[in-house]
């Protein structure tokens, strides 16, 4: 039997919530492994992490484009 067909078996015999904790699990570990392949690929690249930050910068709208300060809520 294999690792997949054990695990589905497994999965099968838990309640709808737990069900849902175990997705979210493999969720994250797939979130994992794509963050690793993606960091490895970028530092084969030669690619600092600020290039990659600087795309990222001002994507989210109503926010600052400078984060760099802390402004208190008021």
């Amino acid at each position: 039997m294999s690792i997949e067909q054990i695990i589905v078996e497994k999965l099968r015999t838990l309640p709808p919530q737990k069900q849902q904790e175990a997705l979210d699990f493999v969720e994250f570990l797939q979130g994992k492994t794509s963050e690793k392949e993606f960091s490895e690929q970028e530092q084969k690249a030669g690619i600092s992490a600020l290039t990659i930050a600087e795309k990222w910068a001002g994507c989210l709208e109503g926010e600052p484009f400078d984060h760099s300060c802390n402004y208190a809520p008021g």
